[in-house]
């Protein structure tokens, strides 16, 4: 299964538009704030894809919940934008509710910067600004045998992490 995560669009929908047809088999769309409206019209130019999503700190009249928790192939996915567990900061929060919700893959923004690691076991994704930078990135998870692969895009200059 091959999720695409974006965050921060701001606006700006170029680079997730460009992403999505370049990456047709990426199923899954995980937005983590700022820019619901974009989703919003992404999921119309888009039917075939599956598409989840939170609120930011600049989603004013947004509907979307502040975090979620879903579940893909197997995986356990926690996703916010992250102004509520202060990233900017630490990503100590974030990471101890991820602990304490036994998930798998922890995603969030809100820092417009990309960063992939791997804390305790758990997949710490933020895929950087789509709209002030162009940045998102892409998860495989292996049904088979449960291995997870994260890859940042346009410039992974690492090669992807896999746990």
């Amino acid at each position: 299964m091959k999720i695409i995560v974006f965050s921060d669009s701001h606006g700006d929908l170029t680079v997730m538009r460009s992403a999505l047809k370049k990456h047709r088999s990426c199923e899954i769309v995980i937005f983590c704030g700022d820019g619901c409206s974009d989703i919003q019209k992404l999921r119309l130019d888009f039917p075939d894809k599956a598409f989840f999503s939170v609120c930011g700190n600049c989603d004013w009249y947004c509907s979307e919940p502040n975090f979620q928790q879903i579940e893909l192939a197997g995986k356990k996915i926690f996703f916010t934008h992250g102004h509520m567990f202060g990233v900017k900061q630490s990503c100590d929060r974030i990471i101890n509710v991820g602990k304490q919700n036994g998930s798998d893959i922890i995603l969030f923004g809100h820092t417009h910067k990309q960063m992939t690691s791997v804390e305790g076991g758990i997949l710490l994704l933020n895929p950087g600004s789509a709209g002030y930078g162009g940045k998102y990135s892409i998860i495989e998870i292996d049904e088979k045998n449960g291995k997870i692969k994260a890859t940042e895009y346009p410039d992974d200059d690492y090669g992807p992490v896999i746990i």
